[in-house]
């Protein structure tokens, strides 16, 4: 288990780059399984569910070349059906969450597409019914082999239909449209995400010679075609690193500017951050935050409270509400975080606790966090990092804290971070990795 030793209360100062986005990598790398055409991706994150699924992709016969950092090619001409009933399989499988979205393409394109329980960040249930139900509306036969935790499904030739999702899942979005893209006859997706990783994705696969409508709504048509081809496509860079980095710079007083943030893309993302205090100032397609000792949380217009809750896109993202939640604790004010979607993801608040903050856990979903404007400054403590999102709220918490930290389980926060520690140490911190 990885840890990481912090020197805390450091002014930092720079300008820094968020990595490709990690939830659009996921997907995009299932669509390459849509075709036995050559696919380039660009600003592929060298982060470890991205290369876990690399991996994978590699074990089923994917070629695969690195001509450049962060750039990928991918051919999926000659692959071996047979590594779905290998135990290979089964540990590959379920060692990250995004594998399930290589069910919708293999169901698509080959008839069967298999997957044991995925694994991923331990923040709640996170079921899989959107994305089998939909399967079955196409046609397929489902399975589930309960005391192995294996699902499959299985069709001689998927067939286009109407589909309400009981909940607008990103991946179960993403999911059903790879697999309806080589279907018979016409979709219909409504209550579909909508994000603009998912928009990515459907833009990526009609440049692949899909035929899909309504990029950007909740309601999606995808007219089947009989082959997809080749493409390049390059991932956005990721918003959830562009948030991480704002409060980043609001904790510890330091002047950054975030650069190539896709600033179009961010939705709600800036103004969220704007009503905890934090001034913004937009440089084109960069974010530069000043440095500064005191932000204040704004409330309601008739002066109640102000509320933070995370919503399907375009609401605020639940993947900030850590970094939301762990900001307002050097704040002037009061808010409340109501995170909707995960019972679990509020209960590293405790370690935030026991640095000094002042924060009321309500429920499973909802924490209050009382603002004290700097006048107890969080404490140096020992910690360890529960999912990827606490993981990186805790290392800010811990870059702002006088005295030196310790966060152990690191490995959760490479899930999702790029050489975090290296990137920020160019800024001026002191992290080093034990």
């Amino acid at each position: 288990m990885g840890t990481f030793r912090i020197q805390g209360g450091l002014e930092l100062r720079g300008s820094i780059e968020p990595q490709g986005a990690k939830n659009e990598a996921l997907q995009v790398l299932c669509a390459v399984l849509l075709t036995d055409q050559w696919v380039t991706i660009e600003n592929v994150p060298d982060i470890h569910d991205v290369n876990k699924l690399i991996d994978l992709l590699a074990a089923f016969g994917v070629q695969i070349e690195r001509p450049a950092q962060g750039v990928f090619r991918f051919k999926a001409d000659s692959i071996d059906l047979d590594f779905f009933h290998t135990d290979a399989f089964r540990a590959q499988g379920s060692a990250l969450r995004g594998s399930i979205m290589i069910v919708g393409p293999l169901l698509g394109r080959f008839g069967k597409g298999y997957i044991p329980k995925p694994g991923g960040d331990k923040i709640g249930r996170r079921r899989l019914d959107t994305h089998f139900i939909g399967f079955q509306k196409l046609g397929a036969q489902f399975r589930f082999e309960a005391e192995e935790s294996f699902y499959g499904v299985e069709a001689k030739r998927l067939k286009g239909a109407y589909m309400l999702l009981d909940e607008a899942s990103v991946t179960g979005t993403a999911n059903l449209v790879m697999a309806a893209v080589l279907a018979e006859g016409t979709t219909t997706i409504y209550n579909a995400a909508c994000e603009p990783y998912l928009q990515q994705l459907c833009s990526m696969l009609n440049r692949m010679g899909a035929k899909i409508s309504g990029i950007g709504s909740n309601l999606l048509t995808i007219e089947g075609v009989e082959r997809l081809g080749g493409c390049s496509h390059r991932i956005l860079p990721d918003m959830i690193e562009v948030g991480s980095y704002i409060g980043l710079a609001a904790m510890t007083r330091s002047a950054l500017t975030i650069t190539n943030t896709g600033y179009d893309q961010l939705g709600v993302i800036p103004e969220v951050f704007e009503k905890l205090g934090i001034a913004l100032e937009r440089r084109g397609d960069d974010i530069h935050i000043a440095a500064t000792d005191h932000y204040a949380i704004q409330s309601f217009i008739d002066g109640s409270i102000l509320t933070i809750a995370d919503a399907p896109w375009p609401g605020f993202t639940p993947d900030l509400l850590s970094i939301v939640l762990v900001t307002a604790t050097q704040a002037r004010g009061s808010v409340l975080i109501h995170q909707k979607m995960f019972e679990s993801r509020l209960f590293f608040v405790d370690k935030l606790i026991d640095m000094g903050a002042q924060i009321i856990l309500c429920d499973p979903h909802r924490a209050t966090v009382i603002g004290l404007d700097r006048k107890m400054p969080l404490r140096a403590t020992t910690m360890t990092s529960p999912d990827i999102r606490a993981g990186v709220s805790l290392l800010i918490a811990a870059l702002s804290a006088d005295g030196v930290s310790t966060i152990h389980n690191i490995e959760q926060i490479d899930r999702g971070y790029e050489r975090i520690d290296g990137r920020l140490n160019a800024l001026g911190a002191q992290i080093e990795r034990l």
